[in-house]
């Protein structure tokens, strides 16, 4: 019995040693990975994003006179082609991200084509600019009036046709509201484009569609000198909320032949810096005026600077007074850095319109530094023709500055 006793006391003795001891972690075995730990990766700096660069190319006023509708027609086929005028532009438009001119004809159809006084082009005027590399035309000037209203209309319908956007006059006010200000895509810069004329040669539009041109005269029938202010400083102020990078102005205003802007056009320029304009881009003159950055104090009291050039002159025409016929292609070079979008580079290509009575097609806008490269090759630079390139070469860097001649200084001209 005392020995069952002294075995009973040892087993228990045992059982509560065991229950005490802590337990031991298992040995991993010698051929066992040891366990991974996982831990959040640490998050690199961010990186600053890239500067955006891009380029906005400008022409001046797209013009159709009587001769070029008889040069651009084939009575072979009873149509129309400009392709020919563009050859030696459409290399450099190419080039561009974006490439906006002024369309100072309308394009009512019907065979209803003539030039001054009342300009209408055959539609195939804008499929060709389309296919030369334009993007977005202004359609408000001071012809856009010249066929009636339902021409105003039918020249936006044949342009989304081409697929050109327009900007400038609108078929309701429903079209106005939702697309005064035209926001492009200019190589990934948002650029809002808004376009105005000082009148219409004293043509009225009726008051029950006042939104179908942009006017910026209040008094745009008689004295032409009194800026609508409400109105423009109201639309600049909606562009400003769209949320773009810049604001573009293309604008129809100053004195026709003449090289110099007015003070008028100084005033209405600084005016609309100040209400957030960043680009304005002028033509009516129809020859070429300077450009310069210019500063004013804005609507929020800041000062802000405004790159503004007052006349790119004709793109193509068929006018013969002095200087209509010397025209250039404007480079804008457009940096976004950050929050910052702003003008870096300005340069521009000078172009010389050519009408070669004899030739088969007679009208070309010649590339005035590829033209004068091509003597003795290209037969439609004669030694009179050099000449007229020499002196348009020469009145581009009067106006504009040697320095910035983009053509000059290209190592060789684009070919088309």
């Amino acid at each position: 019995m005392r020995k069952w006793m002294i075995l009973w006391a040892l087993a228990a003795l045992l059982l509560l040693s065991a229950c005490a001891a802590p337990s031991q972690p298992e040995e991993p075995a010698a051929d066992e990975e040891p366990p991974v730990v996982e831990v959040d990766p640490v998050p690199p700096e961010p990186e600053e994003p890239e500067p955006v660069v891009a380029t906005l190319t400008v022409a001046g006023d797209v013009m159709n006179h009587n001769t070029q509708i008889a040069d651009a027609y084939d009575p072979a086929t009873d149509t129309y082609d400009y392709s020919h005028v563009f050859q030696y532009v459409k290399p450099w438009l190419e080039q561009a991200d974006y490439a906006v001119a002024n369309l100072e004809t309308t394009l009512p159809g019907g065979g209803d084509y003539t030039g001054y006084p009342n300009f209408g082009a055959p539609d195939a005027l804008a499929y060709d600019l389309k296919e030369a590399g334009f993007d977005l035309l202004s359609t408000a000037n001071n012809h856009t009036r010249d066929k009636g209203m339902d021409a105003v209309y039918r020249t936006l319908d044949v342009l989304d046709e081409a697929g050109l956007a327009h900007v400038g006059t609108y078929r309701s006010q429903e079209e106005r509201d939702q697309s005064n200000a035209v926001v492009a895509d200019v190589g990934g810069i948002q650029v809002a484009f808004l376009s105005y004329t000082y009148g219409l040669n004293g043509y009225s539009v009726p008051d029950d569609q006042s939104y179908a041109v942009n006017l910026f005269n209040l008094d745009y029938t008689t004295t032409l000198s009194t800026p609508d202010e409400d109105l423009l400083a109201a639309d600049l102020e909606k562009a400003r909320g769209l949320g773009a990078d810049l604001i573009a102005v293309i604008i129809h205003w100053g004195v026709e032949y003449r090289d110099t802007p007015t003070d008028y056009q100084r005033s209405l320029a600084e005016f609309l810096v100040a209400n957030g304009a960043d680009l304005i881009l002028g033509g009516h003159p129809h020859v070429i005026e300077p450009y310069e950055t210019i500063t004013a104090t804005g609507w929020d009291g800041r000062e802000r600077e405004g790159f503004v050039c007052y006349s790119l002159g004709n793109f193509i025409s068929a006018q013969n007074q002095t200087n209509t016929d010397v025209t250039a292609l404007l480079q804008l070079e457009l940096t976004k850095d950050g929050e910052e979008t702003r003008v870096t580079g300005v340069s521009y290509v000078p172009f010389f319109m050519l009408h070669v009575w004899s030739a088969e097609k007679t009208d070309y806008l010649l590339d005035a530094h590829r033209a004068l490269a091509e003597y003795g090759e290209n037969p439609l630079v004669t030694d009179a023709v050099r000449q007229k390139l020499e002196y348009a070469v020469a009145h581009c860097h009067e106006i504009f500055g040697a320095e910035d001649d983009a053509g000059a200084q290209a190592a060789e001209p684009p070919q088309g």
